[in-house]
């Protein structure tokens, strides 16, 4: 019996061999939780870059500032919502996990619906988004929102260019009507380069852990690059407006697209026993306002590869 163990012991330590460095990676914060830690028995050495170090320190910064304004938030009934928009593999899901990752989840909800039944797709467009609107005390992050029918519905033929052009007139009166509601709205634009997207597409397939995100259009993402970024301009164009305008992320770096989008939304709410504004200036090569990107995509029309994703 105790031969028949070690056999097994032997086989399960040379599978576990076969995981390689590359496929491990530490749990966010585990750098900066044993920074200090002294040298012992049972222990290993594992060298990680200053830069992460500070990442994570300043992420957990972060976090606590969003606790506070969820505190904040529960207390005097506000509503927020937050719609995260832009090409696949540009960053959002990741960026959404950390915003979410300390706060209550009674009062922290994130949609991400499935395609239409054949119920809804007989609906007003909107109808199926309405229901997850914040209540008193509610954050609500849209990952991806009505503005499917801005840019994946029409470049991937899921709709008609009638519904499109009436999306496009449409979305700001509704816009315009949650916030005179009192819904504090901010609208996400995650843009990454056309590289770096590739590079991330084939992460995917290498990596078992990444392999749920795999999708059937990833490869459509980077054919259909350029169709993409004219409806990205028909978008920012029609809906870029005072009262519910974009805030663009550039998302190349993803530590720095995610630690610039929560100081962006911190910065712009107020909330009991908030940081000094030092703490929340954002970097503005990072965060870019849609009116500065409309003017970067039409200087660049001529010059599609000088366009951000």
């Amino acid at each position: 019996m105790a031969e028949k163990n070690n056999k097994k012991d032997k086989e399960d330590k040379k599978e576990l061999e076969k995981i390689t460095a590359d496929e491990i990676k530490l749990l966010e914060g585990t750098a900066l939780k044993n920074e200090n830690k002294k040298e012992g028995k049972d222990k290993i050495a594992i060298w990680v870059k200053n830069w992460h170090i500070e990442y994570e320190r300043e992420l957990k910064l972060l976090q606590i500032e969003l606790m506070k304004l969820q505190r904040h938030m529960k207390a005097n009934g506000d509503r927020l919502l937050a719609i995260f928009e832009g090409r696949d593999a540009a960053g959002k899901g990741g960026t959404i996990k950390r915003i979410t990752a300390n706060l209550n989840p009674r009062n922290t909800r994130v949609v991400a619906l499935t395609k239409p039944n054949e119920t809804e797709i007989t609906q007003w467009y909107f109808q199926r988004y309405t229901p997850h609107l914040p209540a008193a005390g509610e954050l609500v992050i849209f990952d991806r929102s009505w503005y499917n029918r801005a840019m994946v519905e029409p470049v991937m033929g899921f709709c008609t260019d009638e519904q499109n052009k009436r999306f496009l007139k449409d979305a700001p009166m509704v816009e315009e009507l949650i916030v005179k509601d009192g819904i504090k709205l901010f609208k996400f634009y995650f843009s990454v380069s056309k590289d770096v997207q590739k590079e991330r597409f084939d992460s995917r397939k290498e990596d078992p852990l990444k392999q749920y995100k795999l999708s059937p259009v990833d490869n459509l993402a980077q054919e259909y690059w350029d169709q993409y970024s004219v409806r990205k301009f028909q978008m920012l164009s029609e809906t870029n407006r005072t009262m519910a305008p974009w805030t663009i992320i550039r998302s190349d770096i993803k530590k720095k697209a995610r630690i610039n989008c929560m100081k962006f939304l911190l910065s712009n709410m107020e909330y009991e026993g908030k940081l000094p504004a030092r703490y929340l200036e954002y970097d503005p090569e990072i965060i870019v306002s849609g009116i500065d990107e409309l003017r970067h995509m039409e200087e660049n029309i001529m010059t599609p590869e000088n366009l951000h994703g």
